[in-house]
Parts: C-alpha cells; sequence; structure tokens
C-alpha cells in the first residue's frame, strides 16, 4: 500500500504542472495521486497499521491535504475491508498546504505577472520553465531592469560593469545564465548565435585573458619592445604579432618563465607562460604554425595531457625535458594528481611509455625541480 511519503513524492512532481495550468489560465482539476493497492497480506494487524498511518496525515484528520475514497472490498486473506481506491487533492488549498508552497506561490504570482506585464512575449517562456520564476524570487525586479535595458540598447558595446543599469555591480555577471535564456527570446534579431560567451553573444566588450612572454633574443627585444623582455598582451594581440621568431618554447609553470631570462642566448626565440591547460588560448595564433615549438611541462600526467593538447592545436610541437633520463635523475617520489582522462593521447611511442609509468605509480616530477644547470646544459646541447 502506499506510503505518506510516497504519495509526499509524487504529490511534489506534479507541482511545477500545476503552476503552469494556472498560467494558462485552466482551473484547479482534482489532482487524483496514483497509489499502490495492494496491502500486507501477512496479518490484519499489519494492514490497520498501513491504514491508520495513511489516514493519520490525510485531510480528514489534519483539515488540510488528501482526501482518500474508501470501498469496502471482500479480500481472499483478510475477509471484508475497506480499502482505499482513490487519493487526491480537491482544492488548490488543500495541495499548497499540504506542501507547505503557500507563500512561495504567492510570491510566484506576483513575479509572474511583473514578467508579462513588462514583456508580454515572455509570457509562454514563463508557461515552460515555472521552476526559473522560483529559482530567483528576489531578483526579478532587478532581472528586467537589465533586459529593459537590452530591448532598448541591444548593441552596448560597453564592459558589463559599465552599463547604466541600477543593480549591483556583480548582478549581471551572478546572473547570466538566465539573463541569456530572457534575452534570447526578447532580442533575437540582435544576437550572436554562435557565441556562446554572454559578452560576446550580446554585443559587450570583455576583458582578455592575457598571454605572458619573453623575448630570449635581445634584439628583438631592443627593436619591437624598446628592450622590453617580460610582457602581457591580450590574446587578440598576441594573435597579431608579427615579429621574426623561429623558435618558441611553452613553459607550463611561471617559477620556471622567470628562470628561462638567465636561459643562454637564443637567437630568434621566445618563451611563452602556457599556465598549465591555459594553452588552449594559444590555439588561434596562426602565426605559430610555421614555426619550431618546444613545449616544457612537469613531468607527471598532467604535463603529458597538456602536451597533448597542445600538440593538437599545433602538430609539429615536440616536447623538452619531460624524458625518462631526466626523471631518472631528479625524480624525488613527488606523488601527482589523478588522472580521469580516457581518451587516446596524441604522444610519441616514448612519451606514451613515460606517461605510462607515471599514471601507474601516480608520480610527478615538477619541472622547476630540475637544476638550471642542467636545462642549461641541455639546451645548449640542442643549440649546438
Amino acid at each position: 500500500m502506499i506510503t505518506p511519503e510516497e504519495i509526499k513524492s509524487k504529490t511534489g512532481k506534479k507541482y511545477l504542472s500545476f503552476l503552469s495550468s494556472w498560467m494558462e489560465g485552466k482551473p484547479f482539476e482534482k489532482l487524483v495521486i496514483r497509489g499502490d493497492k495492494t496491502y500486507a497480506k501477512a496479518s490484519l494487524s499489519e494492514f490497520e497499521k498501513e491504514i491508520l498511518l495513511l489516514i493519520s496525515q490525510s485531510r480528514v484528520k489534519k483539515g488540510y491535504g488528501y482526501t482518500l475514497d474508501f470501498q469496502q472490498v471482500k479480500t481472499k486473506y483478510l475477509g471484508t475491508q475497506d480499502l482505499p481506491t482513490t487519493i487526491y487533492f480537491d482544492t488548490e488549498q488543500d495541495l499548497l498546504r499540504y506542501l507547505g508552497k503557500e507563500k512561495e506561490v504567492v510570491q510566484f504570482r506576483e513575479n509572474q505577472e511583473k514578467i508579462i506585464s513588462t514583456f508580454p512575449a515572455l509570457k509562454e517562456w514563463t508557461i515552460q520553465n515555472p521552476s526559473k520564476i522560483i529559482q530567483h524570487p528576489a531578483e526579478w525586479d532587478n532581472l528586467l531592469k537589465v533586459c529593459q535595458y537590452f530591448k532598448q540598447n541591444p548593441a552596448p558595446n560597453l564592459y558589463l560593469r559599465e552599463l547604466p543599469v541600477q543593480v549591483h555591480t556583480k548582478f549581471i555577471e551572478r546572473h547570466q545564465s538566465i539573463l541569456a535564456e530572457l534575452l534570447d527570446k526578447l532580442i533575437p534579431e540582435h544576437i550572436n548565435h554562435q557565441e556562446k560567451v554572454f559578452e560576446k553573444r550580446f554585443n559587450l566588450k570583455m576583458s582578455e585573458k592575457l598571454v605572458r612572454f619573453k623575448i630570449l633574443d635581445k634584439e628583438i627585444s631592443r627593436v619591437f619592445f624598446s628592450s622590453l623582455d617580460d610582457i602581457s598582451i591580450p590574446v587578440s594581440q598576441f594573435e597579431k604579432l608579427k615579429l621574426p621568431i623561429e623558435k618558441v618554447i611553452i613553459v607550463e609553470n611561471k617559477t620556471t618563465l622567470y628562470t628561462t631570462l638567465t636561459l643562454p642566448k637564443m637567437d630568434k626565440a621566445m618563451a611563452i607562460f602556457g599556465s598549465g591547460y591555459s594553452v588552449s588560448q594559444l590555439k588561434r595564433a596562426v602565426w605559430l604554425k610555421n614555426i619550431e615549438l618546444l613545449y616544457w611541462g612537469d613531468i607527471d600526467v598532467q604535463g603529458f595531457e597538456i602536451l597533448s593538447q597542445f600538440r593538437s592545436y599545433f602538430p609539429q610541437t615536440k616536447s623538452i625535458l619531460m624524458d625518462k633520463a631526466t626523471f631518472d635523475l631528479y625524480f624525488e617520489d613527488d606523488i601527482g594528481t589523478p588522472s580521469h582522462i580516457s581518451v587516446q593521447l596524441n604522444l610519441t611511442a616514448a612519451e606514451q611509455e613515460l606517461y605510462t609509468l607515471l599514471r601507474a605509480n601516480q608520480w610527478r616530477l615538477e619541472q622547476e625541480k630540475i637544476p638550471l644547470g642542467y636545462v642549461n646544459d641541455w639546451l645548449g646541447n640542442q643549440e649546438a
């Protein structure tokens, strides 16, 4: 036989449908909860316990909630008994009080009416998304302010925090998901539909990530950067660089980037701080496709996974100082981070062999633990 807990669960699942029906203007109809009509056959006492529990939470005992209809049935095991044949909510008040949703529904209705009075075009959206109205109970005044601004200014070309909307400076950043849904409905003709990033989708400026790099050729540093050699510029500017560079070393860690200042002079070369998986921001720098690329990462599973990722953008990439000989020389029994990647990596046979060993033992050798003298000698031998 169905229990009060099961009735509560099944009723809760019908709550959003009730809200949608109300928004469509449909009158409340008796809400029936399908129940299990089987009963405990072991003993009359068990059967009576089930019935009493069911009645104890019903409208007849509590003054609200579900109603039970009984029918006298001659059972095979317990003789003639009154069995519940129907469980239902007869009124909206019974339903909402039972679920503890009375105050929530009052606010929901106020918000839904506020939304469609401001933007009638959103009526269908509200009917289809009652849960999203509920999820933002106190924010609808501000959400609608933002929508009104974009409706009047569909291509602002401003930064988020520059928008002249009377909301908290971080409000739009914190509510991008719901705002994107609303704006998709309100200004579809002004959206960059292929873009997923909020700023790009809705014609806003955005703060770009920076690419940090070091020029290892002093003459290039002098001619192009007034002798500056440690430089950070927005990704879009990095993509447009035109330098007489023939070799780029991508290093995983910031500490190693500092180390590159002491490397032997390298003609027509630069080092880039890849910052782990942030190497993805370099993938549109097409000028990197025609030069020698060397990737130097930690000797751990993540280091090789990042190498594989970077090599997918630039197939000519070679790893440096990520070999078994270097690992054996300087490994200090450090434990790395487990990997959950299951795809085939884009590694050479030697790299794959070392990667498999590292993964099996969860070993790690961070690149900054490799002595600078060893690095210099290794690179010097490559230059020779």
